[in-house]
């Protein structure tokens, strides 16, 4: 687990009074979404960094840890040697904010509306191996897996593992009545979609944060450019996930009134291929022949300004098991190459594709460069769509796009979450991707407890993917929070583990 490190410090460490105090709430800026506010319906980073904050996990990491700790239970743990059965204890006397009791029949009841509802855009995916929940007394839970799957602690510390008031939830659909109903150290005051979320410390909270939050206000700014704006006047105190890459690029170190911090947390950019039926990027000398065109230094010299670092793999440098794969079969851009798979495979050209792409920093730049790059061979004529997030998500879920780019970070510090989400049967791409081999690997994987012992099966999922192709890598980076220097605990806003401890933040 990568460490973070401090850039630029305005103060020296002192106290310091958590939330808004006498000033009024601290206000954070991202231009991250939240989907919905039901965990039954949401897998993205904008909807699980607020869930992280309203609703309570049976386990959570606490800052810069790699192994999940409990929260809302008070001991987990496996039961016997084939990693089957998971079984967690409740901690006594647990509330949800409203002063209800929170018991092992709302753990199993949220548990079995996400596999139930199953959401396109929800997190069922991440929960494949669960096969069922069951309370047999008291505050007990048991989690039976379908098959191995040492990974699954870490699943139940996301927002897959939000515990929902079994009362205020529909069982069998998604809640949309606007209001969020948790246990997690912050109760939802006020949101308005795509603007405001006005939080509050809950005082029933009960788990691992052991520090008191204070309110916090996160506004949600359409693009990067409107977020710099913001930041420029201080009409924010924070802002996090993503300011342009030129305003990155500027920071300078002798600046006392800003605090930088800088995370290696796995964040990172796939350009991702519909490979069903109809789509003319099914065929797979197609996307070999992309992998061999596509030049990822420009994006990262040129439109990213040196703000990432291209990468060749689908696991990111920094975790168990990364590999140069896609740079040991496609060392350079190659237009011949490329041009002399598509011939071989009898591939007409030029191939017409449409590429869509949502939100995030220089996406528009982006997606102009690739377009670019493919073109100029003459091999391709690609069509760029900018899309509305929700409308994006819905769209790649359906197949409506022929290919698309996507940011993924990591939902807990582990090499699986880039390889069974992204690459594995049924994924949360959906993208119609299907390897018995790269099944069987992930599930070697997954058989094993002792993580450090798998890189060599990791590697050689990610050889697979580079001959197949169903992604190609463009780039990962180093996520970056900006604050005045009145605030303090910025450095939990992105540790790699997932969770956006808002109640760390303070006034110094």
């Amino acid at each position: 687990m990568s460490g973070v490190v401090l850039l630029a410090v305005g103060a020296t460490a002192c106290d310091f009074t958590p939330g808004g105090g006498d000033d009024g709430p601290i206000t954070v800026g991202t231009t991250d979404t939240v989907t919905t506010l039901d965990p039954a319906g949401a897998y993205d980073a904008g909807s699980w960094a607020l869930f992280g904050n309203v609703y309570q996990s049976l386990l959570t990491f606490t800052p810069g840890s790699a192994s999940p700790v409990p929260d809302a239970a008070r001991r987990c743990a496996f039961k016997g040697d084939d990693l089957r059965t998971y079984v967690c204890e409740l901690r006594p006397g647990l509330t949800f904010a409203d002063g209800s009791a929170l018991t092992a029949k709302d753990v199993k009841f949220s548990f079995d509306r996400i596999l139930r509802i199953k959401s396109p855009q929800g997190p069922e995916s991440l929960l494949k191996t669960l096969s069922a929940v069951d309370t047999p007394s008291g505050g007990e839970v048991v989690f039976r897996l379908r098959a191995p799957d040492a990974t699954f602690p870490f699943k139940i510390a996301t927002g897959a593992g939000s515990i929902v008031e079994s009362s205020r939830y529909p069982a069998d659909r998604l809640r949309t009545d606007g209001a969020a109903d948790g246990s997690g150290p912050y109760v939802l005051k006020d949101y308005k979609p795509g603007d405001t979320a006005e939080l509050r410390p809950n005082e029933h909270y009960t788990g691992a944060a052991k520090q008191t939050g204070g309110a916090v206000t996160v506004r949600y700014f359409p693009d990067s450019g409107a977020m710099s704006r913001a930041w420029k006047k201080r009409s924010v105190d924070v802002v996090t996930r993503q300011m342009p890459p030129t305003d990155i690029a500027a920071l300078s170190p002798t600046d006392s009134s800003v605090r930088v911090m800088e995370s290696s947390a796995a964040s990172t950019r796939f350009l991702v291929f519909n490979l069903r039926d109809g789509s003319p990027t099914r065929e797979t000398a197609v996307r070999q022949a992309v992998a061999a065109v596509v030049d990822r230094e420009p994006l990262a010299r040129d439109v990213h300004l040196r703000t990432v670092e291209p990468l060749y793999s689908l696991i990111p440098q920094g975790l168990t098991g990364h590999s140069t794969s896609f740079y040991d079969a496609y060392p350079r851009p190659d237009a011949n190459r490329a041009k002399a798979l598509l011939e071989k495979a009898g591939v007409r050209t030029p191939v017409r594709f449409t590429l869509a792409y949502s939100q995030g920093a220089a996406t528009d730049q982006e997606a102009a460069l690739l377009g670019r790059q493919l073109d100029d061979t003459g091999l391709f004529e690609v069509t760029t769509r900018r899309v509305a997030w929700k409308e994006f998500q819905e769209g790649y879920a359906r197949g409506d796009y022929d290919a698309y780019c996507l940011s993924w970070l990591a939902d807990f510090p582990d090499p699986d979450t880039f390889t069974s989400p992204l690459v594995g049967e049924d994924g949360a791409l959906h993208s119609g991707y299907t390897s018995a081999r790269v099944e069987q690997l992930i599930r070697d994987t997954q058989r094993n407890y002792q993580r450090g012992r798998v890189a060599d099966d990791f590697r050689a999922i990610q050889k697979v993917i580079a001959q197949d192709v169903p992604l190609v890598p463009l780039w990962q980076k180093k996520d970056y929070t900006l604050s005045t220097a009145s605030i303090s605990g910025t450095e939990y806003l992105s540790d790699g583990t997932g969770i956006w401890r808002l109640w760390q933040l303070g006034r110094i």
